[in-house]
């Protein structure tokens, strides 16, 4: 392929203000670029976005990129180390300006590794078959037998006819001479393709008008045809199609719960679903769903602590069973992670022509296998050949060998005399070595400097073979060093553009239309630990207003120089809950805010992003207003911002959340949590042993004193209190009131089930209920509230006891 890239020399382009950033972009000597050719001339592929580009001012640059950084911020895009459940949560490292692709240049990246994802398929066939490429010489068989990663239980476990490979990933660098090489095959639960799509949201956010008139080839169709692949994997129109999750520590679950929602796929953890009978399940407050469709993000080894790694507590117990009896699809097969080996590439060129009769259409990254001191002359020889790509680490085998990069080739010893040679001479040889990857333009303090630069790549198998993503993503380096392309090391994620010849279509996942009647979808079974967090999340998100208004009575009441008895009576009422007044805002509210937040994460496939928006800026809020706030006024002014947050919350999940099974769970936890905390106050400020003043407390707490004032017109008594914070049907904060609640959700949810059946939970909602309607102001003492407190905390029992287990 010639430097060009596939497109002719263009010269500069200069805007009508005689400014282009072009003409102080200046690539690094000898290295390829992707903007200009090796004459120094633009690409013309790049013209539209560089005229685009020059004709802003510094300002607008600044707004556009805001623009996008802030939908990326909005939509609580993030990343974090896997495992790491300390460190907060990291902005997605985003890189504005998108690396442009002609379309010649994609087509000659999408045949090769079309031919590439076909070749995989095979060797994972037969690794996991008949092993003909070992017994032929093709494979060391150590470099297999010994790989952690070829999972023997997988052998003969797959059913005929049925691909390993349904969804791969690639990662790709151009070297000197302009071909794309293949960095890193990704076969086993690769990631990516979430934020590949926020990515493209945000670019468009950033050049709105210039998106919409250059071509770029869009990205909608993509997933529409994996969505239609993995559907047509079903057998069964009643059972579900599902993504594997490790769960929210992973450092990709954003992305996991974006296209979950997405593609409106249940987002699922090893622990939400069972096996019986050879049949994977889904528990659900309906019951057990079938599952016959999986899309793994978990690695391989994990996924079955039966056969498989016998530690995991991700995986389902009996999932290689499910496999085996050829009831449920993995996306991708388990065991695909031994082909993304990294020796495996030193024989990729061989096994393609032994397989296919042809050879890669893209090569690897030069790549030995060192199986031992015969090969270290052989390893010597070579060492110094220049070769492109960043120095890289992989998996080994087994544990105790370790990979050997010099310059951009990748070394492998099973024998430790060949390690210990190569670990000695590896820095020596380094300086032999040229490191070279192609550089991108990034947009640095007003000018555009040059950056390495690697594209990841997404392929799908569709109806007629595979599907590639028309972009991905690049990951562009933080400095002119190769091997800080890597976010950890600092380095950012860009758009990529595909830009066709033509005006291109605009896919869309909306149904396209159709003769047949139209029918409304029935609502999807929520699973139990979705449920669970959904519960758990209103439970807090009520505790946390509670616990507010109980500091802004506090503070209030500090302020007005109230007594110590009565401010003990406010402390003691927070202590129930866990807070502790020893600072303004207390420790103790800001762990009640975070368990709401931390349920909320753990749902985010089915969480609106203005509602995760809300919560975690009433989180950011507190945690700024923490270090400022003083005792008295000051505090009790912040409590009052922080609790119109929490207001504002709840009546954002009231009127936007549609009337699915999670509404109700979530409309529960508000209520279970608000007649506990409301009887609780009763029980304490209602007492006849009460201090002065804690009947007013008690009504300004329920946010009842003008009510109270319109309907009683007297100074507030015990009856009247009880009246109307315990059994006014019609008071949104009376116990009642929530009892109400809580029976209709119940029955909501039980709609459904047969004919005189009653689930403990329900019983108890409609027995507590019945108490509250028949009774008195009279009859409900100390006593009687003390024992509805317990009556009430123990539905949460029966409750998960009915729909969670």
């Amino acid at each position: 392929m010639s430097d060009d890239f596939g497109s002719a020399p263009q010269t500069r382009p200069v805007t009508s203000a005689g400014r282009s950033l072009f003409d102080s972009y200046r690539p690094l000597p000898g290295v390829p670029d992707e903007l200009c050719d090796a004459a120094g001339h633009m690409r013309p592929v790049w013209a539209p976005l560089i005229e685009h580009l020059s004709a802003m001012s510094n300002q607008e640059v600044a707004e556009a990129f805001g623009r996008g950084e802030q939908h990326l911020a909005d939509a609580g895009v993030f990343f974090r180390k896997y495992g790491d459940t300390n460190a907060a949560t990291r902005d997605w490292p985003y890189s504005p300006v998108p690396v442009v692709l002609a379309q010649s240049d994609w087509d000659t990246i999408t045949e090769g590794l079309m031919q590439r994802a076909d070749l995989l398929e095979q060797i994972a066939a037969d690794l996991y078959g008949d092993n003909d490429l070992i017994a032929q010489g093709h494979l060391p068989a150590e470099l297999i037998a010994a790989n952690p990663e070829w999972l023997r239980p997988m052998v003969g476990a797959q059913p005929e006819d049925t691909p390993y490979l349904h969804f791969c990933a690639f990662e790709l660098g151009r070297g000197p001479d302009g071909r794309w090489w293949v960095l890193q095959d990704l076969t086993d639960a690769p990631s990516g393709a979430g934020f590949a799509l926020e990515n493209r949201i945000a670019t468009t956010h950033v050049f709105p008008e210039l998106y919409a008139d250059a071509n770029v080839r869009r990205l909608a169709g993509f997933f529409d045809t994996f969505r239609t692949t993995l559907s047509g994997l079903k057998s069964d129109a009643n059972s579900a199609a599902a993504i594997l999750t490790p769960g929210p520590l992973t450092d990709t679950y954003y992305e996991q719960a974006y296209i979950a929602r997405y593609l409106g796929l249940p987002l699922l953890e090893g622990g939400d679903l069972t096996v019986q009978d050879g049949r994977l399940n889904a528990r659900t407050v309906k019951g057990p769903l079938p599952v016959e469709v999986l899309w793994r993000r978990m690695d391989s080894v994990w996924s079955d602590p039966l056969e498989l790694r016998s530690d995991s507590q991700l995986g389902t117990p009996g999932l290689m069973s499910a496999i085996r009896h050829g009831h449920v699809t993995m996306v991708n097969a388990l065991g695909a992670g031994v082909l993304e080996t990294q020796a495996l590439m030193a024989f990729l060129p061989a096994i393609s022509r032994a397989l296919t009769g042809a050879d890669l259409k893209l090569p690897n990254v030069a790549t030995w296998w060192c199986g031992g001191e015969k090969q270290l002359a052989h390893v010597q020889r070579h060492a110094s050949r220049m070769m492109i790509g960043p120095a890289q680490a992989t998996r080994m085998p087994h544990e105790g060998t370790a990979p050997h990069a010099i310059g951009g080739t990748l070394f492998h010893s099973e024998d430790s005399q060949v390690s210990t040679w190569l670990a000695a001479n590896a820095p020596s040889l380094m300086a032999k070595e040229l490191v070279t990857l192609s550089t991108t333009p990034v947009f640095e303090n007003g000018a555009l400097v040059p950056r390495p630069m690697t594209l990841r790549v997404f392929l799908a198998r569709g109806p007629n073979g595979w599907d590639v993503m028309p972009g991905g993503f690049a990951r562009v380096g933080a400095g002119q060093d190769a091997s800080a392309v890597s976010m950890r090391r600092g380095g950012a994620v860009a758009d990529v553009w595909v830009v066709a010849d033509t005006p291109v279509a605009t896919p869309t996942l909306l149904p396209a239309p159709s003769s047949t009647p139209f029918q409304r979808a029935s609502t999807e079974a929520l699973p139990s630990r979705a449920a669970d967090n959904l519960f758990w999340l209103g439970r807090y998100i009520e505790r946390t207003e509670g616990q507010l208004r109980l500091l802004r009575a506090y503070h209030g009441r500090r302020s007005e120089g109230a007594s110590g008895v009565l401010l003990g009576t406010i402390a003691g009422q927070l202590s129930v809950h866990g807070v502790k007044i020893d600072t303004p805002l207390p420790q103790g509210l800001c762990q009640t805010l975070s368990g709401a937040v931390n349920a909320a994460s753990q749902i985010r496939d089915r969480f609106s992003v203005d509602g995760w928006a809300a919560l975690t800026d009433m989180e950011m809020t507190l945690k700024q207003m923490q270090k400022t706030a003083r005792f008295g006024d000051d505090a009790a002014l912040a409590t009052g911002v922080l609790l119109r947050k929490a207001v504002g919350f709840a009546g954002l999940t009231q009127d936007n959340m549609y009337r699915t099974a999670g509404w109700h769970f979530l409309t529960m936890g508000r209520a279970l949590e608000r007649a506990a905390m409301t009887t609780s106050l009763l029980a304490r400020w209602a007492d006849p042993a009460a201090p002065d003043g804690a009947l007013d407390l008690a009504l300004e707490i329920g946010d009842s004193m003008i009510v109270h004032r319109q309907r009683y017109a007297t100074i507030a008594s015990r009856d009247s209190v009880i009246d109307l914070l315990a059994l006014d049907p019609a008071n949104p904060r009376a116990v009642r009131f929530q009892l109400d609640v809580l029976l209709d959700r119940v029955t909501g949810l039980t709609a459904t089930a047969p004919q005189g059946y009653m689930t403990d939970f329900e019983r108890g909602v409609r027995t507590l209920q019945t108490s509250f309607a028949v009774h008195r102001v009279e009859t409900l003492d100390t006593k009687a509230l003390n024992a509805a407190l317990s009556e009430v905390l123990a539905l949460s029992i029966t409750l998960n006891s009915a729909f969670l287990q």
